[in-house]
């Protein structure tokens, strides 16, 4: 979408100048943090597991349905993947934590919260938050085009969620509950 200013419109663009500091941690840290999580959210007591073959082509699937990806090439996107490998929904957003919102607010009001044996799918990397956000809605599992946090790789372990990081093509590694994710055929 486009605005445009009515002629003989001026606007002051030094006024609206805004100087943020930032800093590149995220601002959450350690042991405590993970434990207050675990407090809201129990570990996961979920047996699903997935095959090296579920993964195949699912962030392809999910580029496919990103609309608004098509038409400005900056958009994230999240999707909830069925214990079959069926995309149920995928969403977007400027912001890959929104994309998650929007992904278990759809989930939340068809009634499918817990969302055991599904799996989670992110366009960017999986943040403490994103797995924070997955355990809530009781996710055993979140794949994403990146790599995760080093603090959501610890949650994962303490909650028992899998994590994929780097899916690109038939290639993923595994981090978390490493077991969620095993061979074809073994």
């Amino acid at each position: 979408m486009r605005a445009l200013l009515r002629p003989g419109v001026r606007v002051d663009l030094e006024a609206l100048r805004r100087n943020l500091y930032a800093s590149s941690s995220c601002g959450i840290c350690g042991k405590a943090t993970i434990e207050n999580a675990l407090r809201r959210a129990k570990p996961l007591d979920d047996s699903a597991r997935f095959s090296r073959s579920f993964f195949a082509r699912l962030m392809e699937r999910m580029r496919l349905a990103q609309s608004a990806f098509e038409r400005t090439g900056g958009i994230h996107a999240a999707a909830l993947v069925s214990p079959e490998g069926a995309l149920l929904v995928v969403r977007e957003d400027v912001g890959r934590h929104n994309a998650v919102d929007k992904v278990v607010g759809w989930a939340a009001r068809q009634g499918r919260i817990p969302l055991a044996g599904h799996a989670l799918l992110v366009s960017g990397r999986i943040s403490y938050e994103i797995v924070q956000k997955a355990l809530a809605a009781r996710i055993p599992l979140v794949a994403a085009v990146s790599a995760p946090t080093s603090l959501a790789v610890r949650l994962a372990e303490q909650a028992g969620l899998g994590l994929v990081g780097f899916l690109r093509g038939p290639g993923f590694n595994v981090y978390g509950r490493r077991e969620r994710v095993w061979e074809d055929g073994v």
